[in-house]
């Protein structure tokens, strides 16, 4: 046998990729599997973006190699989203960098700027490929902890008291996955400051601004952010096209060309048909937002009521599209999510995908008619 490379000892398969296996074996033995567990939305995109895909389907150029930066008209429409809905102004020649999809950039972005042995400072609990990425690459994750009593915002004492010596990069992700925490003006503000201070590149990943949250914002907002910020979006949440793998990466040129260095080398541009899509989508009215998180909150009604039948707490004021909720004392989590997915056939996320600090909580996906969610609950009751 071949011997994998070592940096395949680091990691795991991604908890999904291994779980869905038992879910959907479930499923095909004839299991009612009712699947709450995974933020893939089940939505329709607007009509406006299908039309387009559909249209540059016809178009000439649309079977041929793109841009390795994107559609200049694709670039245009993320640099009018983010001065529309962030007040943040943007080139869309230098500034902005199309994805396919923001999980890659995390890949990108981490290649760019990281050397074996460089610590990258990553939440807990927080989105499992910061850490497997970081590892991928022969850095060093260095977790800094988030928890209820302070907001599962960063504590900045604490940060202070770790060794940042060898620091380099800082994943930050508000509306913050998987709690739904969101962000203020003065968070990013010491970010930003922390940043300067210690010569660390930060990064938020922002998909969940606009999910059942009145206030979107971007860390790209504050005074001199685009010094030392890069920030992370995405179409996947905000426009159901969680299929299309359509994403961004926006800040200083000398980033976006350092990150661009690295994916010219990954791939061959963005189909044609899907950045014509995601002009649509980026272009949509604010009436396509008030109508989405109508849908989202009749559901998270739902998921709150599912919550109070297995005993579980949970914040009213979080955002995003998933709902964070605390167990019953003494519970843990995975034992008992496969409790509920044996006994009512219904798979939730346990919190300890996502860190330590995740121990003692679930999560429960938004991604589910009321019909369906009307029958978990019934189930638990």
């Amino acid at each position: 046998m071949i011997e994998a490379a070592n940096r395949l000892q680091t990691v795991e398969e991604y908890y999904f990729s291994k779980k869905l296996r038992e879910v959907n074996f479930l499923i095909a033995s004839g299991k009612p599997i009712i699947n709450l567990g995974i933020g893939s939305p089940d939505l329709q995109p607007p009509q406006r973006v299908i039309d387009a895909i559909k249209e540059g389907l016809l178009d000439p150029n649309a079977h041929k190699y793109q841009s390795y930066q994107g559609l200049p008209e694709l670039r245009e429409a993320i640099t009018e989203f983010y001065k529309a809905h962030f007040s943040v102004s943007l080139s869309a020649s230098t500034e902005v960098l199309p994805l396919m999809g923001s999980k890659e950039g995390i890949m990108h972005i981490s290649m760019a700027y990281l050397n074996e042995g460089d610590g990258v400072l990553i939440p807990n609990p927080g989105y499992p490929t910061y850490q497997s990425v970081t590892k991928l690459v022969g850095a060093k994750p260095v977790f800094y902890e988030l928890d209820a009593a302070n907001n599962w915002l960063p504590d900045f004492e604490a940060l202070e008291r770790l060794d940042l010596s060898r620091v380099k990069l800082m994943w930050v992700n508000y509306p913050h996955m998987p709690t739904g925490a969101q962000s203020n003006t003065h968070l990013f503000e010491e970010l930003v400051a922390f940043a300067k201070r210690h010569n660390i590149l930060i990064v938020n990943d922002n998909p969940y601004s606009f999910i059942l949250n009145d206030a979107p914002k971007s860390i790209l907002s504050v005074a001199g952010a685009k010094d030392v910020c890069l920030e992370l979006n995405s179409l996947s949440k905000t426009f159901n096209m969680s299929g299309w793998r359509v994403g961004m990466v926006v800040g200083n040129s000398e980033h976006i060309n350092n990150i661009l260095k690295v994916k010219s080398n990954m791939d061959s541009g963005m189909f044609y048909g899907i950045q014509k899509g995601a002009i649509e989508a980026l272009r949509c009215s604010s009436m396509w937002f008030v109508t989405l998180n109508s849908v989202y909150k009749q559901r998270r009604d739902l998921v709150w009521k599912l919550a109070d039948a297995l005993n579980c707490t949970y914040d009213k004021n979080a955002t995003g599209l998933f709902v964070w909720a605390k167990l019953p004392a003494s519970e843990k989590a995975e034992a008992f999510i496969d409790l509920v997915l044996k006994n009512n056939h219904i798979f939730i996320t346990p919190g300890t995908i996502f860190g330590s600090k995740g121990e003692g909580y679930i999560r429960f996906s938004l991604c589910a008619s009321n019909d369906v969610l009307e029958e978990a609950i019934t189930r638990v009751k």
